[in-house]
């Protein structure tokens, strides 16, 4: 798997009335969103950012597994 950089994470408090947690990164020279429920981190959304804005996004379940160790290393 090629190697992502991630950007930043967001905790909001009021996202659907529960925790979530968006990871900003970058993967393939693309910008990504990926929003989890903080609870169990399961995947709420995936968006690939183009050109100001957003699409739904198809990742691999290989980069979803990478992204949550590294939301969870960073609570």
């Amino acid at each position: 798997m090629e190697q992502y950089q991630m950007k930043e994470i967001i905790i909001d408090h009021h996202f659907i009335g529960e925790e979530s947690i968006t990871a900003d990164f970058t993967y393939n020279k693309q910008d990504y969103s990926v929003t989890f429920h903080k609870s169990d981190l399961e995947v709420l959304n995936m968006w690939v950012l183009k050109e100001g804005t957003s699409l739904p996004a198809n990742l691999s379940d290989e980069l979803i597994h990478a992204l949550r160790e590294e939301v969870q290393q960073r609570m």
